[in-house]
């Protein structure tokens, strides 16, 4: 992970760490106040939007069957003929003579799945290991030192190999399916949701109100659970918004490489950017389809994610 990725990720711990100061109003009431004026924030939310909306009603508004080659009498493949744009077609046929259009509709649905879904693999496995890492620094004495230096460890040594090989590696070890591309691309984020979060919870368990509730006796790990926890998650989730970003390009990387889902009739924008490589000099358009929705999803949900975590910077806070 660069250094940059490093400082990003420390700013959003010191938000949270800071969150109690703010004197008007609660720390994310002041970020979505901020974040309704952000020409950022307003441009990835209707990108953002626009998309969940096609993947939710894409399968019922899709003109055709996505998997169906009704035109494929049209499609000559040794000419190079490959119909384009018209009135019943939109974005034209593939090599198959399938309806591009219909295609990309139904891929927006396939492609939210795989990158929720690994998004929430990342944080679910990566805030497990980040929490008992942060507990037993804080709480376990010295062996909870030793415990959390030997995890910390690890989750740098992960850190250091850049995602898209470690996700790679996950795929190529279960072989080519859905479910793969999903587990890899979670694997690999695990190490960025594990550091935030133990960043963001140490930077918590010196805080008054941890320090009242162990003066009161409250047991330690209902502390953790109850208090630390819960007013750690708040750089995570926004963290979680630029992982999923990321997570989309990625598994359309492995889908181009051959590692996603094996059924060549499914409507994937990673697979359909992956057949489209052999007939560029023809028919171009069938890999900027996909490619285009990728770039531009991609992008809706970095605008976002960086509005939030600029939202959030204390910095920002303290010069208003």
């Amino acid at each position: 992970m660069t250094t940059a990725k490093i400082e990003k990720l420390d700013r959003l711990i010191e938000a949270t760490a800071t969150a109690r100061d703010a004197k008007t109003g609660s720390l994310w009431r002041q970020s979505i106040r901020r974040m309704r004026h952000s020409p950022m924030a307003l441009t990835g939310a209707i990108i953002v939007g626009l998309f969940v909306l096609v993947a939710v009603v894409g399968p019922w508004v899709a003109p055709y069957d996505p998997t169906a080659q009704t035109w494929g009498r049209e499609v000559f493949l040794n000419q190079n003929i490959f119909p384009g744009p018209r009135p019943e077609n939109w974005f034209g046929l593939d090599h198959l003579g399938r309806d591009m259009f219909s295609r990309m509709i139904v891929g927006a649905r396939q492609t939210l799945l795989v990158g929720v879904v690994a998004t929430f693999i990342g944080f679910i496995a990566g805030a497990f290991i980040g929490g008992v890492a942060a507990a037993a620094g804080t709480f376990g004495g010295r062996w909870g030192e030793r415990v959390e230096a030997v995890i910390m460890r690890a989750v740098d040594v992960a850190l250091a190999i850049p995602m898209l090989l470690l996700a790679l590696s996950v795929a190529a070890l279960l072989g080519p399916s859905l479910r793969t591309v999903m587990i890899a691309v979670g694997v690999a984020q695990i190490p960025i949701f594990a550091r935030l979060l133990r960043g963001s919870m140490l930077a918590q368990a010196h805080s008054d109100y941890v320090l009242a509730a162990i003066a009161i006796g409250v047991p330690k790990g209902r502390i953790v659970v109850s208090h630390i926890l819960p007013n750690s998650l708040g750089p995570v989730i926004v963290q979680a918004t630029l992982v999923l970003a990321t997570a989309i390009i990625e598994a359309a990387a492995l889908s181009y490489l051959g590692l996603g889902n094996p059924d060549p009739g499914s409507a994937e924008w990673g697979t359909m950017l992956a057949d489209a490589q052999r007939f560029l000099s023809g028919a171009p358009q069938l890999a900027i389809y996909p490619a285009v929705g990728i770039i531009v999803t991609a992008l809706g949900f970095t605008l976002l994610g960086e509005a939030m975590r600029e939202s959030l910077d204390p910095r920002l806070r303290r010069q208003e």
